[in-house]
């Protein structure tokens, strides 16, 4: 099922996300539901915060940077109550969009390679480390069950100059191909 994703401005974003019990009848078809937004939305991340739900879950699939980095291998993966253990490597800048945030780009500087450990599909503990695209996609959707966006990694210069975009964006005056819920009434 489709699900609307709520859009910059709305408190559920800003709110820390609270850990789930891993083996929850309803997680199974509320991932599906996850990666089939995502998919419809054309994203490679979408975090349970970003569809109305306040819960440690988040999907991924970078499959897409195929098409721009041939040797990359990509990763697919639903992550239950993530955490990452450790940030290391070089900063790497990448220009990041979010699907909570839509028409907004901006460069976002991030550790090339993080350790962590999440809970699978099947209720089991995984530690893992991913580096470049990966990592960062899942310090981007991580940053969501924090209560936070790419937007609070910008520096206060960039922020001012998106003010307007972002205050649109909450108010419902963008309208992109997928449905949203706005984030002030």
């Amino acid at each position: 099922m489709l699900l609307p994703v709520y859009v910059y401005g709305h408190p559920i974003l800003r709110r820390q996300a609270v850990e789930i019990d891993p083996k929850s009848g309803e997680l199974p078809q509320f991932i599906a539901d996850l990666f089939e937004t995502m998919y419809h939305d054309n994203g490679v991340g979408l975090a349970a915060p970003q569809v109305g739900k306040s819960i440690r879950v988040f999907v991924i699939d970078t499959a897409p940077f195929t098409e721009t980095e041939p040797d990359f291998q990509p990763v697919k993966l639903a992550l239950i109550n993530p955490v990452i253990l450790e940030e290391y490597g070089d900063d790497s800048i990448f220009n990041e969009g979010c699907l909570s945030i839509p028409d907004v780009h901006a460069d976002v500087t991030r550790k090339s390679t993080i350790k962590v450990r999440y809970c699978n599909e099947n209720g089991e503990t995984v530690e893992q480390i991913f580096d470049g695209l990966t990592a960062r996609v899942f310090q981007h959707e991580y940053d969501h069950l924090e209560g936070k966006t790419f937007i609070d990694r910008l520096p206060q210069v960039k922020k001012m100059f998106l003010k307007r975009k972002l205050t649109d964006i909450a108010t419902g005056k963008t309208t992109p191909f997928y449905k949203t819920i706005k984030g002030i009434k």
